[in-house]
């Protein structure tokens, strides 16, 4: 059989440290076998980005508003350590933040289920997905660290010079840190229309989560603009399909979602959905095993590893140390901008072979084949045996040989 072809490009971003690695062996082993893979190439690991002084980032993000569709590996976030083992110029931003500043959206998270990888929850038997707005708060924010006593304001200047408010953030009498964060009811209201969007045609309930009674303002804002939403496009909707809109204070909705049954839409602003992707990923076997898509409000596609680079192995890996990482975030990255490519395409023998990969990944996990970080949660088996990374990719292409 020949080659499945693609009529559209898809915009590669690769990454960094054991990610990187296994990319490669995903696209050598599970992709390229099958398909004339078209992309615009983008090398986003952290030395290019220090070498073209981050417009890589920028050019990344560019083209996945110009093909519609992009792909991410895990990248470094540098701190200050990072920058001295890398030798780099500066502190660069998070290319996460940076490529979702320039396309606004929502980020969708939701596990990947294996039938021998019970959730860590009890009482959860739906999976619970994770709706985070993917524009400003910490992760375009303004701050500065305060040396000596002072007084910091906030200030708010209109477009025709004339300062129309000023409010007192502290009076420092001595070190100390301060940071300015802001948002836009166009983006809120964007996030909002994409969160009822995506339950409803997933049948999900939708769950919000603020702090409003501590921010009258900020958080406030988000409350109202998710309840207009509701009520002026959803209410109806909703009703008819059995399903609800549910707000209440964030801490109350960690809480509650420990006893909830799943089969939810968690929606949470930038930060907490940040958070709690991990705390539910984790909760559901791994970290690797959740699927992640930016979702942005012109139509852009960006699908990602929904975990980071997974330093401590590829600190191993260079020591000639065989490792046992979970790649599946990675596949089902590449599976998800496949399905959304053909779909857009309308090239069914690309979807059809992308759900192939993903039945073969998941069978193989279900065959007992499994990474480090599954065997410590999977069901106890006779049949469990931890493989290395290779192995386990080898072992999803046989299964995929023997599908297709």
């Amino acid at each position: 059989m020949g080659k499945i072809r693609m009529k559209n490009k898809i915009v590669e971003i690769d990454g960094d440290e054991m990610t990187r690695v296994m990319w490669k062996m995903v696209k050598d082993k599970l992709l390229l076998p099958y398909l004339d893979l078209e992309v615009e190439y983008y090398d986003l690991q952290l030395k290019k980005r220090d070498e073209t002084g981050d417009k890589i980032t920028l050019q990344a993000a560019e083209a996945i508003k110009k093909h519609g569709v992009g792909v991410k590996c895990a990248t470094i976030t540098p701190n200050k350590d990072r920058v001295k083992e890398y030798n780099l110029k500066e502190e660069w931003p998070s290319p996460n933040g940076t490529i979702r500043a320039v396309l606004d959206g929502t980020v969708f998270r939701a596990p990947i289920i294996a039938k021998n990888i019970p959730p860590a929850v009890r009482s959860w038997k739906k999976p619970i997905h994770i709706g985070r707005h993917a524009y400003g708060d910490v992760y375009k924010n303004c701050e500065y660290r305060v040396l000596e006593a002072g007084k910091a304001e906030l200030v708010f200047t209109s477009s025709t010079g004339r300062e129309l408010w000023r409010g007192l953030v502290q009076e420092f009498r001595g070190p100390g840190v301060i940071q300015g964060i802001h948002n836009t009811d166009k983006s809120i209201a964007s996030f909002a229309k994409a969160c009822f969007t995506y339950a409803y045609d997933q049948k999900l309930h939708v769950w919000f989560g603020a702090k409003d009674t501590i921010s009258k303002t900020y958080d406030a804002q988000f409350r109202r603009i998710f309840e207009e939403e509701y009520l002026s496009n959803w209410k109806i909707k909703f009703e008819q399909e059995g399903l609800h809109y549910f707000f209440t204070l964030i801490d109350d909705a960690v809480a509650r979602v420990m006893k909830t049954e799943g089969g939810l839409l968690w929606a949470c602003k930038n930060y907490d959905g940040d958070v709690m992707s991990d705390m539910v990923g984790s909760a559901y076997g791994s970290l690797a095993m959740m699927t992640s898509v930016l979702v942005s409000p012109e139509g852009y596609y960006e699908y990602e590893a929904s975990h980071g680079t997974v330093q401590k192995h590829y600190y191993k890996y260079l020591k000639g140390e065989k490792t046992s990482t979970n790649p599946m975030a990675l596949i089902f990255a590449w599976t998800g901008a496949l399905k959304k490519r053909g779909a857009l395409d309308k090239t069914p023998e690309v979807v059809a072979f992308a759900s192939k990969l993903e039945e073969a990944a998941l069978e193989t996990v279900e065959s007992g084949v499994l990474t480090s970080d599954l065997m410590a949660v999977a069901t106890p088996s006779p049949q469990n045996r931890q493989v290395y990374t290779e192995e386990f990719i080898d072992q999803i292409a046989k299964k995929l040989r023997q599908n297709i």
